[in-house]
């Protein structure tokens, strides 16, 4: 496709998986961040490894749209219980988790309250409720890349949307999975979750040309193999040299979550941000 010049991203979290940070302590900003940071960080460590660039300039826009107590109230709906595990009034409610419904979430979770604090299965109707479910970012990078990215958390599907532009064609790929819930698996037992429904493609499109279906390798094991895959870069010492340069640094890991950074900044002022006033970070 030439020199790279723009980048689509859009990101749907379900109504299983996206609800789940709603259910936790992730809802609440002041200890996670948000999801431009806990969650989107992934996505902005693909692009940059993607477009091989750093961010430069960061604007973006996010609200609060579907999930808590007044936007319940909004559209009529009246939730009176602030969890779900014993409660009888959740019963059919669907975006119910019950952590004495599974032994795994049983021993993690509610037999550990007591020492922990931790509530796992809060409602999502409830209160309180800081982060954003619905965001938008726009960012240049320092290659001159345009990056168009957007995150929802209430979806009916799960996965992904990308498309990169550049100066000689276009590709775009498409991603569906069943989405999952962290509850103590086994590596066989989430990739069998996260594989019960899946469809990907990948199509290049030459600027004057036909175009062509990629075919796209298939991983064993949780998240598509990656899960494996990261496993050995940091644990096997006899890997060859990863050619396709996999092997994030921190200074990779910095320039993921600087998007995220900048964004919040961005939300609370109104202001393009850059993020280089917030660390600066540059290829070598």
């Amino acid at each position: 496709i030439g020199r790279p010049t723009a980048v689509d991203f859009a990101w749907t979290l379900d109504t299983r998986h996206g609800a789940d940070y709603f259910r936790r302590w992730h809802r609440e900003k002041d200890k996670s961040g948000g999801l431009l940071i806990h969650k989107a960080s992934h996505h902005f460590d693909l692009i940059n490894w993607w477009i091989d660039s750093y961010p430069q300039r960061v604007f973006a826009m996010g609200a609060l749209q579907f999930y808590g107590k007044a936007n319940a109230a909004e559209r009529g709906e009246q939730y009176s219980y602030d969890r779900y595990t014993g409660v009888a009034a959740a019963k059919d409610d669907p975006f119910a988790l019950r952590l004495d419904d599974r032994p795994s979430l049983k021993a993690l979770y509610l037999d550990a309250e007591a020492d922990s604090g931790y509530v796992r299965d809060r409602n999502v109707f409830g209160e309180p409720i800081t982060v954003e479910d619905t965001m938008a970012v726009t960012a240049k990078y320092q290659s001159g890349v345009i990056l168009n990215y957007s995150l929802i958390c209430y979806s009916p599907w799960e996965g992904m949307r990308v498309s990169i532009t550049g100066t000689k064609g276009r590709v775009e790929y498409f991603d569906y999975h069943s989405s999952h819930i962290i509850a103590g698996q086994s590596d066989a037992e989430l990739s069998a979750e996260q594989n019960k429904k899946t469809e990907n493609t990948l199509t290049l499109f030459p600027m004057f040309g036909t175009p062509q279906n990629i075919e796209i390798r298939k991983g064993a094991g949780g998240h598509g193999g990656g899960d494996a895959g990261i496993l050995d870069r940091i644990f096997n010492p006899d890997l060859p040299p990863d050619p396709l340069e996999r092997d994030a640094t921190h200074t990779d890991g910095a320039a993921a979550i600087v998007v995220g950074i900048a964004a919040n900044r961005s939300m609370e002022t109104g202001q393009a941000v850059n993020c280089d006033d917030i660390i600066e970070l540059r290829k070598r």
